[in-house]
């Protein structure tokens, strides 16, 4: 008989994906007249196996972990067979645990969420930025699985009343990450949130994150500039680590010294020192950027400017011949200024810093396999907004197995980017924050207008880009 290693996969041919699934078995073992398989299933499933392959068929069971690892690893299924659906699960909380991550990060969430309310639980998970319902627990079933959250957390399972924070180094074959865990005490006990950090920025793609050549070209003098600043503005959630990270590959070069402060750490880039936030310790944004300063570095990166100190502290990292790279929060590109001026930033620190400024939202694409077509009429159109090409039809989202029901699949960045050059410089340096009209003639698109045309070709929907419509 030959037998198979954990890494050979020429006994694999013998199964479809689907046939591997729906027995959950995978082949280990071949001879003549016998098949050996490893399964977490039921054993009288050896007779309908033997008919299927003609052959005598000996099932092994093995954990439920094991068989999810193997199954995912070698019978990769399309998101289609995998399909997010409500279920029922009652069981033993590790497994369970292993199979809810794997099953999440295979769907390409971002967030698993653990609920508990007055005589039902339930787990979500968050993919393309929406929350999708996957799974109901027994209400007896709940307090195991917190536990075991918190002790591979290093949480402490007797602290019931207070929010806790914690970390999973989280291992699943070859695929090793993070995951970002709070616990949030409610009403009916406590809920749990895991946010799944990928360590991979091999993926990770400037050409590809929706950048139209233009806005690519404007975004990319600015980081060639050896010095300055240029911060990227947006909500939570609107991808600017992302296009952080982009950045940060394109400068990771052998003759540059990179150092940033982030929380959390969210990809690890080889070459890259990467510092993760540590407040508790008195590890903050501006204190790490002070010792920055100190360990000659080319290029800076700080995870956000939430406060005037760590404002400052970027301003002088610019000042001093580096290059910053950041984010912060405000609703336009050039609404930046004004939040810097907030921060009390004098407005000539600011236009002698201050070299790109960009703006960004990501934007959910209809799913193509099942978008419908419809006439369009522009009193759809929020009141105040006047379209700036007429529209006959759009297209609506309607659903299907590929989307999970949604009628959306994947998303796309929609930006806006302003390159300072010396005449905006100047208009910040004498407080005129007006600059509509130099935008226009320099044919700076704004979140608006991107987004419209996404909506024009037929890419998202109205209610996608409905809420950027209201910053025309």
């Amino acid at each position: 008989m030959t037998q198979a290693t954990e890494t050979d996969t020429f006994y694999t041919g013998l199964l479809t994906a689907e046939q591997a699934w729906h027995y959950r078995i995978f082949p280990v073992a071949v001879q003549d007249e016998l098949l050996v398989f490893y399964t977490d299933g039921a054993e009288d499933a050896g007779d309908e196996l033997e008919m299927i392959f003609g052959k005598k068929v000996l099932l092994q069971q093995r954990p439920q972990e094991q068989m999810q690892a193997l199954l995912q690893r070698y019978y990769k299924r399309e998101l289609s067979d995998s399909r997010v659906k409500s279920l029922t699960y009652t069981g033993d909380a590790d497994s369970f645990l292993h199979i809810l991550i794997s099953e999440a990060r295979h769907l390409k969430s971002s967030d698993i969420h653990i609920e508990t309310y007055e005589d039902s639980c339930r787990v979500r998970i968050r993919i393309d930025g929406m929350m999708v319902e996957r799974y109901h627990l027994d209400k007896a079933e709940y307090p195991a699985l917190v536990n075991k959250i918190k002790i591979l957390s290093n949480l402490d399972i007797a602290e019931k009343r207070l929010p806790q924070d914690g970390r999973i180094f989280f291992k699943d074959g070859e695929n090793q990450f993070d995951i970002r865990v709070s616990v949030l005490p409610t009403l009916h006990g406590e809920k749990v949130v895991l946010r799944l950090l990928s360590n991979d920025a091999t993926d990770i793609d400037i050409q590809r994150l929706g950048f139209s050549t233009f806005d690519l070209d404007n975004y990319l003098e600015g980081v060639k500039r050896p010095n300055g600043i240029l911060l990227i503005s947006g909500p939570t959630g609107s991808g600017k680590t992302t296009t952080l990270y982009a950045t940060l590959k394109l400068l990771n070069k052998a003759t540059r010294n990179i150092l940033t402060i982030e929380d959390p750490i969210e990809y690890t880039l080889k070459g890259i020192n990467q510092v993760q936030l540590k407040e508790s310790i008195g590890l903050s944004f501006a204190s790490a950027l002070r010792t920055f300063l100190r360990q000659d570095p080319d290029v800076i990166m700080v995870g956000e400017i939430r406060d005037p100190e760590t404002a400052n502290m970027a301003i002088r990292a610019a000042l001093t011949g580096h290059l910053v790279l950041s984010t912060i929060h405000t609703n336009s590109a050039w609404g930046t200024v004004s939040r810097l001026v907030d921060m009390g930033i004098p407005p000539f620190l600011i236009s002698n810093t201050l070299n790109t400024t960009v703006a960004q939202r990501l934007v959910r694409l209809l799913c193509p396999a099942c978008k419908e077509k419809k006439a369009f009429h522009k009193d759809l159109y929020p009141k105040q907004f006047r379209p700036f090409r007429d529209i006959e039809f759009h297209y609506v989202p309607s659903g299907c197995d590929q989307c999970y029901g949604t009628g959306y699949r994947g998303r796309k960045a929609v930006y806006e980017v302003i390159p300072v050059d010396v005449v905006l410089a100047d208009k910040i340096k004498i407080g005129v924050y007006d600059v509509n009209d130099d935008l226009r003639e320099r044919g700076i698109h704004t979140l608006t207008e991107n987004a419209f045309e996404l909506f024009e070709q037929g890419q998202t929907s109205l209610e996608e880009i409905y809420p950027l419509l209201f910053n025309f």
